[in-house]
C-alpha cells in the first residue's frame, strides 16, 4: 500500500488506537507495525482471529497481558552458559505467570474449538518454574532468606554479630568519657563499618580507625578499635552472603534453562495473543463487525461509520459499489459530508485488510485491492511553488502511473482549482480513463458535466450527501442514484440575499443548465415523499407489531392464571378429600373395636353424629361460592356444544352431553370435564366465527386451531436463562402440536449466555429436526431458526 494514500486516509490514527489495547512491549510493536494485506486468505484467518477472541471478551471479559517481557537476550545468555539476574529472573516468572492467567482464561472454554484454541493449548506455564522463582527472589534487589539453607544460617550469623555491635556502640556511646567528644550521638556506617562521629579537636582520645571526615572538617568519623574486629567479622558473612545468593541464582537459571524452548514459545503466543485481542478489544470500543471478503471488486458498507467521529453523532452510511458500477460520482455542496465519505471507505477497506473489524453492520462486503490511492485535501505547496492545482494534477499523475486493475481510487474534487469549463473536460478524461480499465473510482465534484457523464455511461453512478436548505444544514445521508444540487440561489435567498439578484443570476444560467438542475428539483421531491411514505409504512408496521405482541403476552397471561387456579383447587380438592379419607379410617377403626366388644350406644352415636358433620364439613368446602343462581334455564335451553359459564367456578365451557332428568350434564372446561346441574349453568351468547384457520368440531361448534393462536416466533429477549428456558420449552410443545414446521426464536446477541442456553434446550428436543442461526434479512446472529420433524 502507497504510504501517502495511509497518512491521508488516517490510518496511522486507527493504528495509535489499536497500539493503546495492547497490554505488552511486544503485542505493542505488533501492533505499530500492522499494515493492510492483499491475500484474502491471510486477510481472512485475521478477521476470523479477531472475531473469536471478540466472542471470548464478550463470554469472558478482557483479558491482560502485562508482564510479558521481551527475555529473548536472557535466554541466549542462558544458552551459552550464563545466569541470569534477579530481575532477569523476575521477568521469566511474570511470563509464566502470563501464560498460566492466557491458560485459565481458556480452561473455562474447554469445549470451544475456535482459531485461538491452538494457541491457548501451546502456551506451557511451567507452574513449579515460576513458583521456585517467586520463592526465592522477593523484589529485584532481596533475595528471600529461605531460598537456601546457607543463607539463611549466613543471614542469622549477620543478624547476630549486628547485634553484638550495636550492643558494643551503644555501650560507648552511654559512657560519660565519650558523650563530650562526640558530634552527635548517634551511630553511622562509613564504607560498610560501623562508625562513631566524632569532634575533629577531640580525635585524638578516641582510638580507633577514622574513615570518613565531614566536609566542614568539623567531624571525623571514627571506628572504635573495640569494634574492628566484629566489624571485619561481619565484612566476611557479607561476601558469604554474596556468595550464597549467586548459587540461588544460579540454581534458578539453571531450573529456567533447562526450558528455554518453553519459554520462547510461550512468549511468542503470548505476544501474538496480546495482538489480537487488542484487534478485539478495539472492535469492541467502536462497536465494530467482520466484513466479509470477495475479489471480485465488489463492495456493500452497510450502516459504515467513520472510526475516528464521534458515534453518537456520526450518522452511518449506506455504500454500494462496485456490482453495477464501478464509479462513483457524489455532488452537493460543501460541508456536506462528500469528504467523510470518501475518507469511509478508503479507511475501512484498509482496516478490513488488516485485520481489524469494521465500525458497520454484519455481512457488509469489502473488496481486496493491492493499493488505496487518494487525492484528498488540500494539496497546496508554498515549499515547491505550487498552486492547489498543480500539486493535486502531481499526485493525480503519480496514481495514474501506478493504478492497476485492482486498485481502489478516491479524489475530492476532482478538477477543481482551475477554470471550471477546462477542469470539469480534464475530469471527464481521467475518470474515462479509469472507467475503460475497470478501476474501482469514487469522485466528489461541483460539476454539473460529471453529473450529467454520471448519468450518460454505463457503469458510473451518481451519488449526493443530502442538505436540508430549511435549516441551512446537511443530514450527511448518502444517497445513491440522485446526483446533488449545489443549492446556492437556495442558500443565497435563505441567508437574505435580494431575490432581484438571485433572478438575474438565474438568467445568466443556460436553458439547458435550467432544465437539468429542475429535473434534479423534480427527483428530489419524488425521493422525499417516497421516503416518507415509507417512513410511515414502517411505522404502521411496528405499531401492528407491537398490538400483535401485547395480544400474544395478554393470551399467554390468561392461559397462566387459568392453569394456576385451576392448579389451586386441584390442589385443595385433593387436601380436602385425603382429610376425609383419613378420617374415615379412624371413624372404620374405631367402629371395630367397639364391635369387637361390648357394643355401647351411646359410642356409636357419636362416632355417627361426628361421621356426619365432618361429611357435611367436606361438602360445604367442595363446594365453591356461587356467584349467580339462574333458575331460567331449561333443559330444552341447552344444546350440544354450547358456550356456557359454570357460575360455582366461573369458567366458560362447552356442553358436551345433553341433561337428564334432574337437569344434570357434563361441561368441558380446557383439560377439565365436569358434571354440572343446569342451574349453576348460564348460556352464553357468542358470536359464530367465521376465518381461516377455524375447523368445525363433532358438535357442529366453530372453534380456532392451535396454529391459529400459536406465534411463528418466540421473542426472549430481556430473560435470564431459567425464564427463557421455560418459556423456550412450553412454546416448543405448542408450535409442534400445532404442526408449525418452523419457528424462530429471538435472543439476541448479548453476552451469548442466553443464545448457548436455547441452544442446549434444543438439542435435547426430540422433535426438533435441526436449528441454526439466523441468516441476513432473518434477525443475524440474534435469532435461531427451529425446524421440527
Amino acid at each position: 500500500m502507497e504510504a501517502k494514500s495511509l497518512k491521508t486516509l488516517e490510518f496511522n490514527k486507527i493504528i495509535d488506537l489499536l497500539v493503546n489495547e495492547a497490554s505488552c512491549e511486544g503485542g505493542r510493536r505488533l501492533c505499530h507495525d500492522t499494515l493492510p494485506l492483499t491475500d484474502i486468505n491471510d486477510i481472512n484467518r485475521l478477521q476470523t482471529e479477531t472475531s473469536d477472541a471478540l466472542s471470548r471478551i464478550f463470554k469472558r471479559g478482557n483479558i491482560s497481558f502485562s508482564g510479558v517481557h521481551d527475555i529473548r537476550g536472557s535466554l541466549k545468555h542462558l544458552d551459552i552458559g550464563g545466569t541470569l539476574s534477579a530481575t532477569e529472573l523476575l521477568h521469566v516468572c511474570q511470563l509464566l505467570e502470563a501464560a498460566n492467567r492466557a491458560k485459565s482464561f481458556a480452561r473455562d472454554d474447554e469445549d470451544l474449538s475456535d482459531s485461538l484454541s491452538e494457541m491457548f493449548s501451546g502456551l506451557e506455564p511451567l507452574t513449579l518454574v515460576s513458583k521456585n522463582i517467586r520463592r526465592c527472589i522477593i523484589s529485584e534487589e532481596e533475595i528471600a532468606d529461605d531460598a537456601t539453607p546457607g543463607l539463611k544460617a549466613v543471614r542469622r550469623g549477620i543478624k547476630n554479630i549486628n547485634d553484638k555491635i550495636h550492643t558494643q556502640m551503644t555501650s560507648i556511646l552511654n559512657s560519660s568519657t565519650m558523650r563530650s567528644y562526640l558530634q552527635d550521638n548517634v551511630i553511622t556506617l562509613r564504607n560498610d563499618r560501623y562508625c562513631i562521629p566524632v569532634k575533629a579537636e577531640h580525635k585524638g582520645q578516641v582510638p580507633g580507625m577514622i574513615h570518613d571526615q565531614s566536609s566542614s572538617g568539623s567531624t571525623v568519623f571514627i571506628e572504635p578499635m573495640a569494634i574492628v574486629k566484629l566489624n571485619n567479622e561481619l565484612k566476611e558473612m557479607f561476601i558469604k552472603e554474596e556468595k550464597e545468593i549467586q548459587i540461588v541464582l544460579s540454581n534458578l537459571s539453571s531450573d529456567v534453562a533447562a526450558h528455554i524452548l518453553e519459554i520462547d514459545l510461550d512468549y511468542k503466543l503470548l505476544v501474538e495473543l496480546d495482538y489480537i485481542f487488542a484487534r478485539a478489544s478495539l472492535a469492541k470500543k467502536m462497536k465494530a463487525s467482520k466484513p466479509e471478503f470477495n475479489t471480485e471488486g465488489r463492495i456493500d458498507i452497510k450502516k459504515g461509520r467513520h472510526p475516528l467521529l464521534d458515534s453518537k453523532k456520526v450518522v452511518p452510511i449506506n455504500l454500494p459499489l462496485g456490482e453495477n458500477y464501478s464509479q462513483l460520482i457524489i455532488t452537493g455542496p460543501n460541508t456536506g459530508g462528500k469528504t467523510v465519505t470518501l475518507k469511509t471507505l478508503g479507511l475501512l477497506t484498509l482496516m478490513g485488510q488488516a485485520g481489524l473489524h469494521i465500525p458497520a453492520n454484519d455481512h457488509s462486503e469489502l473488496n481486496v485491492f493491492d493499493d488505496v490511492f487518494a487525492d484528498i485535501g488540500d494539496e497546496q505547496s508554498i515549499e515547491q511553488s505550487l498552486s492547489t492545482f498543480s500539486a493535486h494534477m502531481t499526485n493525480i499523475v503519480s496514481i495514474l502511473d501506478k493504478v492497476s486493475y485492482n486498485s481502489l481510487v478516491l479524489f475530492d474534487e476532482l478538477g477543481a482549482g482551475t477554470d471550471p469549463t477546462e477542469g470539469a473536460a480534464l475530469a471527464i478524461a481521467i475518470l474515462s480513463f479509469l472507467h475503460e480499465r475497470g478501476i474501482c473510482t469514487m469522485a466528489t465534484t461541483h460539476y454539473s458535466e460529471l453529473k450529467i457523464y454520471a448519468l450518460s455511461t454505463d457503469g458510473v453512478q451518481n451519488a449526493s450527501c443530502e442538505f436540508d436548505v430549511e435549516t441551512l444544514s446537511p443530514t450527511y445521508r448518502l444517497l445513491i442514484g440522485i446526483p446533488g444540487k449545489s443549492n446556492a440561489f437556495a442558500i443565497s435567498g435563505k441567508l437574505g440575499l435580494s431575490s432581484d439578484i438571485i433572478e438575474t443570476a438565474k438568467s445568466h444560467i443556460g436553458e439547458q443548465a435550467k432544465s437539468f438542475e429542475e429535473l434534479i428539483s423534480d427527483l428530489e421531491e419524488n425521493r422525499i415523499t417516497i421516503e416518507n411514505e415509507r417512513l410511515e409504512i414502517e411505522a404502521n408496521k411496528a405499531e401492528i407489531k407491537s398490538l400483535r405482541e401485547k395480544l400474544e403476552n395478554k393470551e399467554s397471561n390468561l392461559t397462566l392464571r387459568r392453569e394456576a387456579i385451576l392448579r389451586g383447587a386441584n390442589e385443595q380438592a385433593a387436601t380436602i378429600l385425603r382429610e376425609a379419607k383419613e378420617f374415615a379410617d379412624k371413624s372404620i377403626k374405631d367402629i371395630n373395636k367397639l364391635a369387637s366388644g361390648k357394643v355401647d350406644m351411646k359410642d356409636l352415636e357419636r362416632l355417627r353424629s361426628g361421621l356426619g358433620a365432618k361429611v357435611t364439613d367436606t361438602e360445604k368446602k367442595l363446594q365453591l361460592k356461587k356467584t349467580k343462581k339462574n333458575t331460567k334455564n331449561k333443559p330444552t335451553d341447552f344444546k350440544l356444544g354450547d358456550s356456557v359459564r359454570v357460575l360455582s367456578m366461573n369458567l366458560k365451557g362447552t356442553v358436551s352431553t345433553l341433561p337428564n332428568a334432574k337437569g344434570d350434564l357434563y361441561v368441558q372446561m380446557g383439560i377439565l370435564r365436569s358434571q354440572v346441574n343446569i342451574n349453576d349453568l348460564e348460556l352464553l351468547d357468542e358470536p359464530t366465527l367465521t376465518a381461516p384457520n377455524l375447523t368445525r368440531t363433532g358438535s357442529g361448534k366453530i372453534k380456532m386451531s392451535k396454529s391459529a393462536s400459536v406465534s411463528t416466533e418466540l421473542n426472549l429477549i430481556g430473560k435470564n436463562t431459567d425464564e427463557g428456558t421455560s418459556l423456550l420449552d412450553k412454546y416448543l410443545d405448542d408450535a409442534y402440536l400445532a404442526h408449525l414446521p418452523s419457528v424462530r426464536i429471538i435472543h439476541g446477541r448479548g453476552t451469548g449466555a442466553l443464545k448457548n442456553a436455547v441452544h442446549n434446550h434444543l438439542k435435547r428436543c426430540k422433535y426438533v429436526e435441526s436449528y441454526r442461526l439466523g441468516e441476513y434479512g432473518e434477525g443475524g446472529t440474534g435469532v435461531t431458526i427451529v425446524e421440527f420433524k
